[in-house]
């Protein structure tokens, strides 16, 4: 290796670390002519987040933890989820021209959708921890984990209407019998089908699993009215349904 060579690599490490200096704007007190607190930071990276424009993150930026935590045990997500239940509560009520035909259905997302793992990654820095699938799996195979009050209300609102109830879950297929007996004792019941990962589905984006899983209950016949999820590849991808709908989840990301 050159002298010559060595040098530009130098300067091209120095460069990129003033690149990625300045990319987090807690280093700038004012840019583009706004004073920037972490509050404001921090509720733009979760908005981001929210929005797709942030995605692939291994964990919530540290300086942002507390905010994230706060967010996600606080009144304002329970008003963000509630705000996107009452949605789902409109379009079936208006929109929705349920056939009742033996082939209306709706998919749910489990985790964070119906159950929550808050509990779990309160103890994980809310998200400022990388992922341990392992420790995770471990929790959930415990069935511990609380329902979503908000959920809970709209999936019986659906089986009420006669509408399938189909569940679509990127957990493998080893928790289906902890998984069961979380979802019946946190009080949900009547749904038509469980559908985990199996060990085939394992190496595809969750993204495609679950698209190919629509793929099969359309061509079942299924009508799909809508989606409740909390991650962009729950709703994502074709065949999509008529209506998608995401719950806020800035803890993690699932691509």
């Amino acid at each position: 290796m050159t002298k010559t060579f060595v040098i530009l690599l130098a300067i091209s490490g120095f460069l990129t670390g003033l690149a990625a200096a300045d990319w987090n704007i807690l280093n700038q007190k004012k840019k583009y002519g706004l004073d920037i607190t972490l509050k404001n930071y921090c509720e733009s990276w979760r908005m981001n987040v929210e929005l797709n424009n942030i995605q692939g993150f291994d964990v919530v930026p540290q300086e942002c933890v507390g905010y994230i935590g706060k967010y996600m045990t606080g009144t304002q997500y329970k008003v963000d989820s509630q705000g996107t239940i009452d949605e789902c509560t409109v379009y079936l009520s208006t929109t929705c021209n349920l056939k009742k035909d033996g082939k209306d259905a709706w998919i749910f997302d489990i985790d964070d959708t119906l159950l929550s793992t808050v509990p779990y990654y309160k103890k994980h820095q809310y998200g400022g921890e990388k992922l341990n699938l392992t420790s995770l799996e471990e929790w959930m195979s415990y069935g511990k984990a609380p329902a979503l009050d908000h959920s809970l209300r709209l999936f019986k609102d659906l089986r009420g209407r006669g509408v399938h109830i189909i569940l679509v879950s990127s957990r493998r297929e080893k928790l289906r019998s902890a998984t069961i007996d979380n979802l019946v004792n946190a009080g949900y019941y009547g749904w038509t089908n469980l559908i985990l990962r199996n060990p085939n589905d394992e190496c595809k984006s969750v993204q495609k699993y679950k698209a190919e899983v629509r793929n099969q209950l359309t061509g079942s016949g299924y009508r799909i009215w809508g989606i409740l999820g909390d991650q962009w590849s729950s709703i994502q991808g074709y065949p999509s349904a008529r209506r998608v709908f995401k719950l806020p989840n800035s803890l993690y990301y699932t691509g």
